[in-house]
């Protein structure tokens, strides 16, 4: 129990940026995998969240940026896109290159603002030159656009993508959910 403690100790300590300025991303999901696994704080591991049907499977690698609270409450989701899939708990320093913003919903719910950033690895050699999300490919993004609208659909819910942005907005929904964490860090700690 001592050794959960340590590892959750420290990914919750993890800065969510390095020395070179680039994001700390942990990873949740490998690409290629159906298994939807979630980082548990509380037990310092990965729990398996759901399945997605037979032949559907995660396109990149799928995590989180410590130090961060999204809307939902969780870390910053982050779509990492590499060469080949990492193992979950591996820590990727990503560049983030951009958005896909979009509103979720849930059947008889108001939909919300449920953005996706993607980002790149500098030390991938396919993706190490990729600065924004319109250096890829259209199809690329289609196709992560697409991912999102039938993961969510598989889920229960409605994702209707309503664009793609660059950087400077990705890295504006980080602050934004840096600024979260530390109002709730702050307040926790007065409690």
């Amino acid at each position: 129990m001592q050794f959960l403690a340590a590892m959750s100790s420290r990914l919750d300590q993890l800065p969510p940026r390095d020395d070179d300025g680039l994001y700390n991303v942990v990873i949740e999901t490998p690409k290629g995998s159906p298994n939807k696994l979630a980082y548990d704080p509380k037990l310092g591991t990965f729990k398996l969240k759901s399945v997605m049907p037979e032949g559907s499977m995660f396109p990149f690698d799928f995590g989180f940026i410590p130090g961060t609270k999204a809307e939902d409450g969780d870390p910053l989701d982050v779509l990492v896109l590499m060469d080949h899939p990492l193992v979950p708990g591996a820590v990727v320093p990503s560049r983030l290159i951009g958005v896909i913003t979009g509103k979720q919903s849930e059947d008889g719910e108001e939909p919300e603002e449920n953005d996706r950033l993607v980002a790149v690895s500098p030390k991938s050699p396919l993706y190490k030159n990729t600065r924004k999300l319109s250096d890829l490919p259209a199809e690329v993004v289609e196709q992560v656009a697409e991912f999102f609208v039938n993961y969510n659909e598989q889920h229960g819910k409605r994702f209707e993508p309503q664009g793609n942005h660059g950087p400077k907005r990705a890295e504006r929904r980080f602050e934004q959910a840096r600024q979260r964490f530390k109002r709730r860090r702050a307040k926790t700690r007065k409690s």
